[in-house]
């Protein structure tokens, strides 16, 4: 009975994989995938059932994590810490410690990317929030951790019926530099302030416990993919074997600051070294960036681990190492603790053998991954006499998470352009609508990618056919080959108002998958011409993508009366979106990253990895920091449908530097100075205090980003962001934002070789239309 039931389990899993074969997306695959429900935790110290290991230090809770750790490793042998270098982990019966899988996602929610999330009867599904790039788009910090907290608490409790993990290879904090990229839909968007932002918000949501013990963690978070990583496959340039040629410049003032700041203010428990190499080096066999930086100059309390199978594409793609166990030593001497794939647990032992790498480096580097479990309560016994054990299969897919999903895509969706008339739609008024285009009508699309089982799905079509009667046309699939234009022309025609959900979906910009071209896919802006050529009432054009789009043919179009970006909206955007659409919320989100011209892809070379313009050689620059050149909308950009004004209550003309006697830029004119061994820098500071008047008829948030434009000097920013706040106001009411600015962290720029340096003379600060000058002396 036993083999009989194996078989029909294997006959399954193998009619899954052709199903997988033929349906391609993943979303699919996973869906069909047959898995058995396991209702149980996976835990070490399991007392209970085997007092004996009562006896053993690493099981006593009452010791320090060190101690712990200590013990531990003493009673492994080699051939045991080897098999802990590996995502797949596995266990030492003898010392009661089971099988681990490091390898979980949950980049939006609890996804089933990766081996460590299964979706079964017990949890089939789990809360699917919007991809990073909308929910950063709200610029709303509180957001993204309590986002990060219903995460965590999803994840805990699918762990203690044995559906999950402990460890969360998420968020990606790498910045968004070029918009052909097809994971810029994964992260915060160009900005390094931003991205620094959302990446310590989310990794605290993730980690932080309840009960105030700031050693122990909740989640294991991961910041990735370290650094200079955002090419993925461009024009067949993979990320296996491409090499980041990266001035020292634009690595400490770019790339590398939200991966400092995950480490310095988030207190994150890993990070992940990327595919490709730096100029010449293998990210992750690079010891200047991993022990050098990582656990040298940040003090990474936690473990680095690879991309999967990077070890493997450093050997086979890059050809940097003679032998395996070469490429094996390299990582692990390099500052590496954890494989994703199975290289180390293969090659480890040999490159012992040979002495390439010695036992105290492997010491180490499990050191580093015990440590983090012991943190996560891992070998403290059963979890479900721990602060988290009550939790389970209720506690995911709450109303209230859900709700918060849809919270999350209104602060995140941008109104880009409004035509007088047009946005909000009134529900009463509209008798007939007309809901055109690919994304219309699916559900898949919303979540993007490394998504996991929603709780449920609200497409565009549903939810603003909650409120009004629906005309519905596809008008064609996301590619576009052919648009069906006469029908989409027909129901338009007759119908009050239209709205065209466009875009682009997993087939168009995804993980191994960049984009050549910017603009709507196919002939989907002759479908929107067309249609809005012959409708009567408002023209609403919806852009559902992960990157921005040329649409310029729809900004200068008078019959496209407004356009909305959703990003990739998560489970509950169809009813964001008709929250928006019908004025039940008043859009408050701003774009988090440029949007470029066709005639920029066409002229700039994606593995230029240049951020500062360069005038020799018509390099144009990028994003809203160095880019010269026109857009489509600008870092920053959206509307709103009430009216807000600025005004400046409190902010210095003047900030002094007092320097020591004898100080060189006493005697000498200096154009800056240093802005981290600087005594009189240090504890600096001064105040912005901004009164926000909301002069419109309608409540709304504000989003209030303040902009500096520093002295130019060491070929600083043109503009940067310093920091962002909310403000909610109602009707002709007032609100005062406070900024706290530091001189050496706020009023600094990167020099030529990376030195953090506070810039002297005039800066400009920017708020919205207002502009307030201030000059830093000594």
């Amino acid at each position: 009975m036993k083999k009989n039931r194996a078989m029909d389990e294997i006959k399954k899993h193998q009619y899954s994989v052709l199903l997988c074969f033929f349906f391609i997306l993943s979303h699919f695959c996973l869906q069909f995938k047959p898995v058995l429900a396991q209702t149980s935790a996976v835990f070490a110290c399991d007392t209970a059932t085997n007092p004996s290991l009562k006896s053993f230090p690493f099981c006593d809770v009452s010791l320090g994590v060190s101690a712990r750790v200590n013990d531990l490793v003493k009673r492994l042998t080699l051939q045991e810490k080897i098999t802990m270098l590996v995502n797949t982990a596995g266990n030492v019966s003898r010392l009661g410690i089971p099988k681990y899988e490091w390898w979980s996602e949950a980049l939006h929610g609890i996804s089933y990317t990766g081996p460590g999330v299964k979706f079964n009867n017990v949890v089939p599904h789990a809360t699917s929030f919007p991809q990073p790039i909308l929910t950063s788009a709200s610029f709303n910090e509180t957001l993204f951790e309590t986002i990060g907290k219903v995460v965590s608490t999803e994840g805990r409790a699918m762990y203690n019926v044995g559906q999950a993990g402990l460890t969360y290879w998420s968020p990606n904090v790498n910045i968004y530099r070029d918009p052909r990229w097809g994971r810029g839909q994964e992260t915060a968007g160009e900005d390094p302030t931003l991205s620094s932002k959302y990446g310590v918000a989310y990794v605290k949501g993730l980690q932080q416990r309840d009960d105030g013990k700031k050693d122990m963690l909740k989640v294991a978070s991961c910041c990735k993919h370290y650094t200079a990583y955002d090419v993925d496959d461009w024009k067949g340039i993979q990320r296996y074997n491409f090499n980041a040629k990266v001035t020292q410049q634009d690595l400490d003032d770019t790339f590398n600051p939200p991966f400092k700041s995950c480490v310095l203010d988030g207190n994150v428990a890993s990070v992940m070294c990327s595919y490709n190499q730096v100029n010449g080096k293998p990210t992750c066999g690079d010891y200047d960036l991993l022990a050098g930086v990582i656990r040298g100059q940040w003090k990474l309390n936690g473990y680095i681990v690879t991309d999967c199978d990077s070890l493997n594409e450093m050997y086979w793609a890059q050809h940097y190492t003679k032998t395996p166990e070469e490429t094996a030593a390299l990582s692990l001497n390099a500052g590496l603790d954890l494989n994703c794939g199975s290289w180390l647990g293969k090659y480890t032992q040999g490159a012992v053998n040979q002495g390439l790498v010695n036992e105290s480096v492997i010491d180490r580097a499990v050191s580093n991954n015990f440590a983090t479990l012991m943190r996560l309560g891992f070998f403290d016994g059963n979890p479900k006499n721990q602060i988290y054990g009550n939790l389970g299969p209720k506690d995911v897919c709450t109303e209230d998470h859900q709700e918060l999903a849809r919270e999350a895509a209104r602060q995140g969706i941008v109104l880009l352009k409004n035509t007088a008339g047009s946005l909000p739609l009134s529900p009463k008024s509209i008798k007939s609508l007309a809901v055109i285009g690919p994304n219309a009508n699916l559900a898949y699309t919303m979540v993007g990618s490394y998504e996991g089982s929603p709780c449920k799905y609200t497409t565009p079509l549903d939810g603003l056919g909650a409120s009004v009667s629906t005309v519905y046309q596809q008008g064609c699939d996301i590619a576009c080959a052919t648009a069906q234009v006469d029908n989409a022309k027909k129901v338009a025609a007759a119908a009050d108002a239209v709205v065209l959900v466009m875009g682009s979906d997993q087939t168009i910009e995804r993980e191994s998958k960049d984009r050549v071209n910017i603009t709507l896919p196919g002939q989907q802006a002759l479908l929107v011409t067309e249609v809005a050529s012959v409708s009567k009432g408002p023209v609403i054009l919806v852009i559902m993508s992960g990157g921005g789009m040329d649409v310029k043919f729809a900004v200068d179009n008078p019959k496209v009366t407004s356009i909305l970006w959703v990003g990739f909206p998560g489970e509950a955007g169809g009813a964001a979106l008709a929250d928006v659409i019908f004025g039940y919320y008043n859009p408050s989100g701003r774009l988090p990253m440029t949007w470029y011209p066709q005639s920029y892809v066409d002229k700039v070379d994606m593995t230029n990895m240049n951020m500062r313009a360069d005038p020799k050689t018509g390099f144009p620059g990028r994003s809203y920091r160095f880019y010269k050149g026109p857009t489509v909308f600008n870092f920053g950009d959206g509307l709103s449908y009430t009216q807000y004004k600025h005004h400046l209550v409190k902010a210095p003309k003047f900030v002094s530097i007092p320097l020591e006697e004898g100080h060189a830029c006493r005697s000498t004119k200096c154009k800056s100075i240093d802005a981290v061994n600087e005594q009189g820098c240090n504890n600096l500071g001064f105040d912005i205090h901004l009164k926000v008047q909301n002069v419109g008829k309608m409540r709304g948030s504000h989003t209030v980003l303040l902009f500096t434009s520093p002295p130019s000097v060491h070929n600083a920013p043109q503009k940067h962001l310093l920091d962002f706040q909310k403000i909610h106001l109602t009707p002709q009411s007032e609100g005062v934002v406070k900024f706290n600015l530091d001189v050496c962290k706020h009023l600094s720029v990167v020099d030529e070789v990376g030195n953090r340096k506070v810039a002297l003379g005039l800066h400009v600060l920017h708020i919205g239309d207002l502009k307030h000058s201030l000059t830093l002396r000594i």
